[in-house]
């Protein structure tokens, strides 16, 4: 009878050890903690995304980021200065931003911050005041002018609707951050996929390089070099990592290609500006402080593909179309101060039919033209460009004629 008692006594404590055992490991937060083994694609985060957000669970299944063992808390957990959040168990951040990625990606995060694509960006919208003074310091003095600045006048006459949904589409990509960091590398690399093949599509650079005042996309797409990537993309590796990319992978030339990519040896960049030599996108388009550099980085690129002589007999005549642009450019924009002196014009942007005029003038044609020049966009040089600057030249001064002899006549 002892021994039953002392044997039923051990099954019961047996059991409940086992149960709070159980127990304990069901209710205990710091065991739900994902390892690479729970959460890798059919893991821990899995078990509920793969049926709240299928989607994001079969991009991440497909990424490089998988294969390699990241797994979700790796990039969504908070690092320094991002609010914690506890969910379900885990303690997670709500918001990843680029200083996520630059856990394991400083360099290309340090590069970013060098470009027009970081600060640059955000300020040609909102000006300077979202920026601490070390981050306006910092970005001023690789892109004068550019950080430190007054708001958009354009985005503030269109109101918040507008500037939010359309300028902020793209200008967000140099949005500064609660945590002291700027921008968000999954404008490029998209968030789940986390592609550099991607990053590389020409449609990826086009969303925000195209339209009227900067037709980068259009213009590609229409070049010799835009329509035999089309042809041929299906046999192209865009998938390797800069440093062992050649061109027997990447035999014809994306966005990235040029301005950023690593290929044969070259060195990649996350600065979008280390490769340009002149100042493109302003109205007066003068040499970069980095010119020389900036020319021969580009021309390196391609040589890869073109023999010397035909890389310097574009930038000859590229930059003829910059020189001659800026005459053309320098005649509407004295015409505009002319008439401002007068007090034709009043001080207010975008309050006269004449600034608008004028603002397509360089903006649009002025900008079209010179990309087109460089980018082999021959359309874009002559109808999209020079005729347009041409025939608005003419139209200005036509403006400007009537409205002397409307003030002759109003004294």
């Amino acid at each position: 009878m002892e021994t039953f008692r002392t044997i039923f006594i051990s099954i019961t404590i047996g059991t409940a050890l086992i149960v709070a055992a159980i127990l304990f490991h069901k209710h205990n937060p710091n065991r739900q903690q994902p390892t690479a083994e729970l959460v890798r694609a059919s893991g821990k985060c899995a078990n509920c995304h793969r049926r709240e957000t299928a989607t994001v669970v079969h991009q991440f299944e497909k990424s490089v980021h998988a294969k390699r063992g990241v797994n979700c808390l790796d990039c969504h957990r908070p690092v320094e200065n991002q609010a914690a959040h506890e969910h379900r168990g885990f303690t997670i951040t709500l918001t990843l931003t680029a200083k996520n990625c630059a856990q394991c990606h400083p360099g290309e995060y340090q590069q970013y911050l060098r470009s027009r694509h970081a600060a640059p960006a955000w300020a040609a919208v909102y000006g300077a005041k979202d920026f601490t003074a070390e981050q306006i310091a910092a970005a001023e003095a690789y892109h004068q002018g550019a950080v430190d600045r007054p708001a958009n006048a354009l985005a503030a006459l269109e109101g918040q609707a507008a500037t939010i949904n359309g300028c902020l589409g793209c200008h967000d990509i140099g949005r500064p951050n609660a945590d002291g960091s700027i921008g968000n590398c999954t404008d490029c690399h998209s968030r789940h996929n986390a592609s550099v093949a991607l990053a590389r599509e020409p449609n990826s650079c086009g969303q925000c390089h195209l339209g009227p005042d900067h037709a980068q996309f259009e213009i590609y797409t229409q070049s010799k070099h835009g329509a035999l990537f089309h042809l041929q993309r299906h046999t192209m590796n865009m998938g390797v990592k800069s440093e062992h990319l050649t061109t027997a992978d990447m035999p014809l030339p994306t966005c990235a290609t040029c301005h950023m990519g690593g290929i044969d040896g070259l060195r990649a960049t996350h600065d979008t500006t280390e490769r340009l030599s002149y100042f493109l996108f302003a109205p007066i388009s003068q040499k970069r402080p980095t010119y020389m550099q900036g020319r021969n980085a580009m021309q390196e690129v391609c040589s890869k593909c073109h023999a010397s002589s035909q890389v310097e007999e574009l930038y000859e005549q590229a930059e003829a179309m910059v020189l001659e642009t800026n005459e053309r450019v320098q005649a509407g924009k004295e015409l505009m101060l002319a008439l401002r002196k007068d007090g034709l014009l009043t001080p207010a942007p975008f309050d006269e039919t004449f600034e608008f005029h004028y603002f397509d003038f360089w903006h649009h044609y002025g900008r079209t033209a010179k990309h087109g020049a460089y980018m082999g966009g021959a359309d874009y040089v002559q109808w999209h460009g020079n005729y347009e600057l041409f025939k608005k030249l003419i139209e200005m001064r036509e403006m400007a004629e009537d409205m002397r002899a409307h003030k002759d006549k109003k004294h």
